[in-house]
């Protein structure tokens, strides 16, 4: 038995960060990971996807150069290359996370584990053999979370033509058709990619709108950019009659009172991820979930067992990495006695990284008329934008919708080109209690992407320049 302060289960985003947080606060860390360190994330999500859509992005632009005065000649798309290459980002940055654990001296155990009551767990290794390890002062749960199948409506995940997002991110070659059920943030990508890399491709979904979390106008702008460039958008619809062929998978597609027939090469089910709480003894030692199935934690991590922690994905949503990574901070430092400031769950940043991309943080004016919030809104749109007109990239708008009375910002939407980067300027700005009018006051370079930020603080205010 070796012995810890600290032992985290799972090497996530959660997992690494709030490792290397308790080491830096003078803590001894183990990880026990089974594949490999930075997660889902990391090796099966995150990263890979948006190296995928970086190659995508290059894909887009290529087929435009010579509206810049490029000439590049015929041109020829593999998505066999561009899959390798992700492969190769992801195992750069997981090799990334084993050089911060050498540095902060954190123990690394490859291997399965449970809890073995509040001070211990139990690791199962690759050769079958068990060790014990005891924790100090904290047993850490951050298993993450799994794709999810759709087995109800007949698409049981196949590895062939029934697909995760696991399986699309190491397919050789693009199909000539493709059927994305679910288009929310997962599947809204792939349906880039692949759209970029010459798929067919038909993405569905049973909610009304695709990126069904995010505000009603970016969902509609994004379904217009999307059936721009051929791919079939299908929200509302209902799946029936589901035949998995060899080489293909047949539905039938219900929506908008019509029903139609559709045949692809390969399904792909973006329908959303299940937390990882099976198999590691939670029941066993007091650790109660969710009426959603997740653990239950307090504002300082702690579950309903004393000793035990849990952070990131399978501590409930939102599930995203930054979430965890806030999480694993949060927790060590509390662990260390420190008083951080707690995680505050309503200024947590969406980013879709399709292209045009999508980001928000704080409220929809869905949700402020559904709180009965007396708001106003400031919207300017790309087009109106020199930095994007510049790039070619106008499509999109930057929308915010702040209180009446004092000017706060109960949400920020921006969709268009470089949406993921500029929207932390606004997120600063909500977690800092900032007025659109102190945004504003803040001179903003020109050209830039961000002065549509500015205008659309000036416009919520009326007094928008440049529309």
């Amino acid at each position: 038995m070796a012995s810890f302060d600290v032992i985290f289960i799972g090497g996530g985003p959660a997992g690494y960060v709030g490792a290397i947080r308790a080491a830096q606060l003078g803590m001894t860390v183990a990880v026990v990971e089974r594949e490999g360190l930075g997660g889902t994330c990391v090796l099966w999500g995150c990263i890979p996807a948006k190296a995928l859509l970086e190659s995508a992005s290059l894909a887009q632009k290529v087929k435009k150069a010579a509206d810049f005065g490029v000439n590049v000649g015929e041109t020829s798309f593999d998505y066999g290359v561009a899959m390798k290459r992700s492969r190769a980002v992801a195992m750069q940055n997981s090799k990334g996370v084993e050089f911060l654990f050498k540095k902060h001296k954190i123990t690394t155990i490859k291997g399965t584990a449970k809890l073995a009551g509040k001070n211990a767990v139990t690791v199962k290794l690759a050769d079958g053999k068990e060790e014990k390890h005891d924790a100090k002062k904290a047993v850490v749960i951050s298993t993450g979370s799994r794709v999810k199948g759709l087995p109800q409506a007949g698409l049981e995940l196949n590895k062939t033509n029934v697909l995760s997002s696991d399986e699309a991110l190491i397919l050789e070659k693009a199909p000539k058709t493709m059927a994305i059920v679910g288009a929310g943030a997962v599947g809204c990508e792939f349906a880039d990619v692949f759209s970029a890399f010459g798929t067919q491709v038909t993405l569905i979904d049973v909610a009304p709108v695709i990126l069904p979390l995010e505000d009603a106008e970016c969902s509609a702008e994004l379904t217009r950019a999307f059936k721009k460039r051929k791919i079939e958008v299908i929200a509302g619809a209902k799946i029936g009659n589901v035949k998995v062929g060899k080489d293909s998978v047949s539905m039938t597609i219900d929506a908008g009172g019509k029903s139609a027939a559709l045949e692809v090469e390969k399904v792909l089910v973006a329908a959303g991820r299940a937390p990882n709480v099976e198999d590691i003894g939670l029941k066993e030692n007091g650790v109660q979930l969710t009426e959603r199935g997740f653990i239950k934690i307090n504002e300082k991590m702690e579950t309903t067992a004393k000793g035990i922690y849990a952070i990131g994905d399978v501590a409930g949503p939102p599930m995203l990495a930054h979430k965890g990574s806030r999480e694993g901070v949060v927790f060590a430092e509390f662990l260390a006695g420190q008083n951080p400031h707690p995680v505050n769950y309503g200024n947590i940043p969406n980013a879709t990284y399709c292209h045009p991309e999508v980001a928000s943080v704080g409220l929809t004016e869905a949700q402020c008329k559904e709180k009965k919030l007396d708001y106003k809104v400031g919207k300017f749109p790309f087009s109106a934008n020199g930095r994007a007109r510049t790039s070619g990239e106008t499509e999109g708008f930057v929308k915010i919708i702040r209180d009446s009375k004092y000017g706060e910002i109960l949400g920020a939407h921006i969709i268009g080109a470089h949406a993921t980067e500029i929207l932390h300027e606004l997120v600063v700005a909500r977690e800092n209690e900032f007025t659109v009018e102190e945004v504003d006051l803040a001179v903003h370079a020109h050209p830039t992407l961000s002065e549509a930020i500015a205008e659309a603080c000036l416009d919520s205010r009326g007094k928008v320049i440049h529309t």
